[in-house]
């Protein structure tokens, strides 16, 4: 660890808390309960989330990697019911899963009340945590990872405005190449990111910041420090 502050305090983590729900699918394709040609079924509970979506209809039948492309470049909130539901049978069930995970994995500080982030004070993670699961997603996922670095993403071209990957870091030249971006009111902006050059890769956490302006510099900031001050 080459800095932290504050990094075991359990905050909300916006939808920097969907990689948790991603690593859950990676794990059962890891597994074989589903591939990524596997179909879900989209409920009205599903498609009536509000915030970020990708635009799911309840006639849909997105495959996993459908789903796995709309969580990540779309932040569909939709996406995350279904595939909470898909998995487990209800959203609850599937986030007593992920908290049970969660400390398998040694993040000890997190708790998870639904699937997508969505403002819960039962909803929380720590900073350190979330960098351990960016660490465990970009080792033991080789195969899926690139996904992250993936740009534009739009289901059946229903959400051309909601497309283009939010992650700041991914067209700048600076080896950015995940993970999430967050934001609600309560959690301000952050973002769970990592980037290689050569051979070094750094993971980075930062969240509460006022704007996607303040995320985005804030972000630039820190890889330029830390690939630059640290050998």
């Amino acid at each position: 660890v080459l800095m932290d502050k504050n990094a075991d305090q359990p905050l909300p983590p916006a939808s920097m808390s969907k990689i948790m729900t991603i690593n859950m699918l990676f794990e059962a394709l890891r597994d074989g309960r589903v591939t990524m040609e596997t179909e879900f079924a989209v409920s009205s509970r599903a498609k009536a989330m509000g915030g970020s979506t990708m635009f799911l209809q309840e006639t849909d039948r997105p495959t996993v990697n459908e789903l796995i492309h709309g969580m990540i470049v779309n932040s569909g909130n939709d996406a995350c019911v279904v595939v909470a539901e898909g998995l487990a049978g209800t959203e609850e069930a599937f986030s007593a899963q992920m908290t049970e995970r969660a400390r398998a994995l040694g993040m000890t500080n997190s708790t998870f009340a639904n699937s997508s982030g969505w403002p819960d004070p039962n909803h929380r993670m720590s900073m350190r945590d979330l960098g351990i699961l960016a660490q465990h997603l970009i080792e033991d996922f080789p195969e899926y990872y690139p996904i992250f670095a993936e740009t534009e993403f739009n289901y059946k071209d229903r959400a051309p405005a909601n497309a283009r990957n939010r992650n700041p870091l991914l067209e700048l030249g600076v080896g950015a190449d995940g993970l999430k971006t967050g934001h609600t009111q309560e959690a301000g902006y952050g973002l769970v990111g990592s980037a290689k050059q050569g051979d070094r890769r750094i993971i980075f956490v930062i969240t509460g910041l006022t704007s996607d302006e303040a995320r985005a510099e804030e972000s630039e900031r820190i890889v330029a420090w830390a690939f630059r001050q640290f050998s």
